[in-house]
């Protein structure tokens, strides 16, 4: 400590004595998870309903000096209200992990689902966009179609400007020539 009771803070404080011990969070939950778990079974009730019955026919069927709890037995709900009130503070910390388990579950989902839709959104608009291109883009039969038109067309200009070198084209039978053609 330094003058007037302040901490330094260049120097790390010395360790305190703690009255309570420190008890780790998370092995705590892990340990009210599994006691509720198990509180929230049909074993525990059948064990229950054992130990009950067995406690009250003990106490009734015995002889008075080896009874240990008599007829209002007192005993017995004084430990039935000690395990209850141990198990009702564990079974509500379980049910807040797994409120914040949900909570972070959900969470995560919703970031997903969002990223889904945008990623459909986005897949959406480039469809769009290929099907927009598709339009403009020449297809087989629309090539074949124009190559036919434009072989029509070079027909039909032939017949009306014949060739003038007097040589038909290839395919295409021309006058017969003679010996003296040469």
């Amino acid at each position: 400590m330094a003058r007037g009771g302040r901490n330094r803070l260049d120097q790390p404080r010395a360790p305190q004595r703690k009255l309570l011990p420190e008890i780790d969070p998370e092995a705590f939950g892990r340990l009210s998870e599994r006691v509720a778990r198990f509180l929230g079974t049909g074993r525990f009730i059948a064990w229950m309903t054992v130990i009950v019955v067995l406690w009250v026919a003990w106490n009734v069927a015995v002889p008075d000096r080896l009874r240990f709890d008599p007829f209002p037995f007192i005993f017995l709900t004084l430990a039935l209200s000690l395990q209850a009130s141990y198990a009702a503070p564990l079974i509500l910390l379980a049910q807040y992990r797994q409120t914040d388990r949900d909570r972070v579950t959900l969470e995560q989902e919703r970031r997903q689902n969002e990223r889904s839709i945008a990623d459909t959104e986005y897949l959406t608009r480039e469809i769009a966009a290929l099907r927009i291109g598709l339009g403009e883009v020449a297809t087989r039969d629309w090539i074949r179609d124009e190559l036919g038109a434009m072989v029509r067309e070079m027909a039909e200009h032939r017949v009306v400007f014949p060739l003038e070198g007097g040589h038909p084209p290839p395919g295409e039978a021309g006058p017969a020539r003679t010996d003296t053609d040469r």
